[in-house]
């Protein structure tokens, strides 16, 4: 009955032991480190800047693209031709810009080998603090995951293709409210008759 009883006492102690170590250690620095805030997402327009008012771009083959918001607040298509933009779309694309983060900082690379001497898109922005802001585009990484880009402080970063590929595909499908007639077909233009074969 004794020794048992012993035998429960230095079990308890232990425990007790063990419990105070693990409670009142130090915590080892790369663990400690683990715990640390992550590092915030760094994005190529900073939040400091405002929302976008105007977004403008410039393909290098020549096709030109903008919005702007009116003094009504409402979006309006100013290139490539004047008409009322789809106000969703536009949002929608002046949403992506705000959210167009960076992979990855390029230094010490060679503007031409990514594209960048003559960019192949060049994107302007202007926001509510009256700011604007420009942003030359280059290729494809070789891992096809984003966009060589030199940002406003002339520094190259990659940002992700998905991401980019969104607002670049308004030069080819501009945000209209209704799709433009052909001039043929414009108010005020009479229709072409063609004419009907004779038996």
């Amino acid at each position: 009955m004794r020794r048992s009883t012993v035998v429960y006492l230095l079990l308890l102690l232990v425990l007790a032991g063990l419990y105070y170590y693990l409670n009142h250690r130090e915590q080892p620095a790369d663990i400690a480190a683990t715990l640390a805030p992550e590092s915030q997402i760094s994005y190529l327009f900073t939040a400091d800047d405002g929302l976008p008012t105007s977004i403008r771009i410039e393909a290098k083959t020549g096709e030109t693209v903008e919005v702007a918001r009116g003094a009504d607040e409402a979006w309006a298509l100013i290139l490539p031709i004047q008409a009322k933009a789809d106000q969703a779309a536009a949002e929608a694309a002046a949403s992506q810009v705000t959210t167009l983060h960076i992979l990855d900082n390029v230094p010490d690379i060679d503007p031409e080998i990514v594209g960048l001497s003559v960019p192949e898109y060049t994107l302007i922005i202007r926001f509510t603090s009256g700011v604007e802001r420009k942003a030359e585009i280059g290729v494809i990484t070789p891992t096809e995951s984003g966009y060589y880009v030199r940002n406003a402080d002339g520094e190259i970063v990659i940002i992700s293709k998905s991401s980019l590929d969104s607002l670049l595909g308004l030069l080819t499908n501009p945000p209209y409210l209704e799709t433009p007639l052909p001039p043929t077909l414009e108010a005020g233009t009479p229709p072409v008759e063609t004419a009907t074969p004779v038996p």
